[in-house]
């Protein structure tokens, strides 16, 4: 992590929502997901959320060999916004704790704010995170 990754960095990432990015699509397996509304998904906003994290503290990072994952989320989806509209995200790291980073995270589709609440992430080393990964596949039977 580089000294500049400090409270204060404000990023906003826009997204056209394609039908791909629906709930059917979330689990195409599952018949209930595919009976749903054709909105965008909860599951697919996280990640967008996620996406523009990952953004706003990349250049803060020795990237690639330095990452962060999602460690916890708290958001709501207040509307439903159908394909063909342009979500924004709006994200504010608040807090630096170690390793651990605080955020502050907003969504607005062109009518609507449709999610609000929190987020963190944690800094990993990359190749220590596989080689973790690569142990605990070992379990698989």
């Amino acid at each position: 992590m580089k000294d500049t990754l400090k409270p204060g960095i404000y990023y906003e990432h826009k997204f056209l929502v394609p039908r791909t990015k629906t709930v059917p699509n979330l689990y195409p397996e599952s018949e209930e997901f595919l009976l749903m509304p054709e909105v965008f998904a909860t599951g697919f906003l996280v990640g967008f959320i996620e996406w523009t994290c990952i953004k706003a503290i990349k250049p803060y990072l020795d990237w690639p060999s330095e990452q962060t994952v999602g460690i916890h989320i708290d958001v709501t989806h207040e509307a439903a916004t159908p394909p063909g509209l342009e979500v924004t995200a709006m994200v504010e790291l608040i807090k630096v704790d170690g390793r651990k980073l605080f955020f502050n995270v907003e969504a607005h589709d062109n009518v609507d704010l449709i999610s609000k609440g929190t987020h963190e992430r944690y800094v990993i080393n990359r190749d220590k995170f596989d080689a973790r990964i690569l142990d605990k596949s070992a379990h698989i039977t």
